[in-house]
């Protein structure tokens, strides 16, 4: 089921998030860092109604943020629609345990029906160059690879910017 986050969840979406770091980094891929994604961003991103988790016998094994807010890294960005009605995706997580069975999917499912419920006219997002199994996934979505963005305090490899024209 995916709902909105609650405040009260913070704790384990950090938990989860923390998880998927670790395995992360385990396979060389170094997207997310202890300072990123924080309690602050996910604080944030319930403030905004913008964080969804996934869950699965009452336990979170999965996030996304749907947004609307265009974040000043994109800003240079050539993309194939007009910067008018966009949705952004931020913090796509699937607990390692729960990977490689749909659930980062059935998320992608929910940010694009959302996109199309609410006549937004593309979806966009990033993610980490040195990650070429999310680069995979989002291209088998028929999101096409753009150019690329820099966040410094991640990691000095750019990441991707993909967008969808729903």
């Amino acid at each position: 089921m995916i709902q909105k986050a609650k405040i009260s969840e913070i704790p384990d979406i950090l938990s989860m998030t923390k998880a998927c770091r670790l395995d992360m980094e385990s396979k060389n891929i170094f997207q997310w860092t202890t300072e990123y994604p924080s309690e602050e961003n996910f604080l944030t991103d319930i403030e905004r109604k913008e964080l969804y988790v996934l869950k699965k016998k009452d336990e979170i094994i999965g996030c996304i943020v749907i947004s609307s807010l265009m974040d000043e890294e994109y800003r240079h960005v050539a993309w194939q629609s007009p910067n008018t009605k966009n949705l952004y995706i931020h913090r796509l997580a699937v607990h390692p345990a729960q990977q490689r069975k749909g659930y980062a999917q059935q998320l992608m499912d929910f940010a694009e029906d959302f996109a199309r419920q609410h006549n937004f006219i593309s979806i966009r997002l990033d993610t980490f160059s040195q990650n070429n199994r999310n680069q995979r996934f989002y291209e088998a979505r028929g999101y096409k690879k753009l150019e690329d963005i820099y966040f410094p305090k991640q990691s000095s490899h750019p990441f991707h910017c993909y967008e969808l024209v729903v």
